[in-house]
This record gives C-alpha cells, sequence and structure tokens, in this order.
C-alpha cells in the first residue's frame, strides 16, 4: 500500500497528464464534440486503479459521444501514462462523467430565483429566531 502522500501525488500526475492529453493527444473526433476536463482523479491505494472524472460542457448528446471517444480512448491513455509517469505498474483507467458543477449551477440559480422571489421590505431581521 502506498502513502496517502504518494497517492495523492500520482493523483495528482495523473491529472496533469491526461489533461495534457485531452488537449492534443487523443485523436478521437468524438472526444472533440464537447469541451471536456479533468476535474479530479481518484487513485487506489494500491495504485492499480485510477477513475478519471471529467466534466463536459455541451449538450446531451454531445456528453454522451465524448463519453463513448474516451471509453475507446481508455487503452491508449493507459499505455501514455505508462510513458510519461513511472510506476511499476501503470494503473487501470475508468473515465466517469462529472455532474457535480452542473448541480452546483443548477442550486445557485435557485437559490438567485429565490432571492428574486422575496417579497419587498422582507429582511433577515424580520425572521424568527430559531432555537439551536
Amino acid at each position: 500500500m502506498a502513502t496517502n502522500r504518494r497517492v495523492s501525488r500520482v493523483a495528482e500526475l495523473i491529472k496533469r497528464e491526461v489533461s495534457q492529453m485531452l488537449l492534443n493527444g487523443i485523436k478521437d473526433d468524438r472526444v472533440g464534440t464537447g469541451m471536456v476536463s479533468v476535474t479530479d482523479v481518484d487513485v487506489s491505494g494500491d495504485l492499480q486503479h485510477a477513475k478519471i472524472f471529467v466534466s463536459i460542457y455541451g449538450t446531451e448528446e454531445a456528453k454522451a459521444e465524448t463519453m463513448a471517444g474516451l471509453k475507446s480512448a481508455t487503452g491508449y491513455v493507459r499505455s501514455e501514462l505508462g510513458a510519461r509517469v513511472r510506476l511499476r505498474r501503470t494503473p487501470e483507467v475508468l473515465f466517469i462523467e462529472d455532474r457535480s458543477i452542473e448541480r452546483g449551477t443548477k442550486v445557485l440559480s435557485l437559490l438567485n430565483q429565490l432571492q428574486q422571489e422575496r417579497p419587498v421590505g422582507f429582511s433577515d431581521e424580520n425572521e424568527p429566531e430559531v432555537p439551536e
């Protein structure tokens, strides 16, 4: 088992290298359909598996195409990681779509909508105190 510090260093290194590959390494046209960015990498304690979370900007169809392209490029990504990152064994790669940014945007828009719907003259000072 690798130490937590080593696992996080390997995860950051994989994140940087895969981001570079997404910019100019992967030639599959489907990957270029949506704007793709690596949001996080989760590496197992034994450094054998890497879950790569990607955020994709575009329509649902573009997102599905991009994920299909990433899935087909998994072998290429793994072999490139093996060449770029010095590890005894190159981890198995799994791409997962990260929708947390979408959910965050949706929550912020709902909060803004509630703020707009708040009656004029209503302030936080008029609210009853809630016992803790």
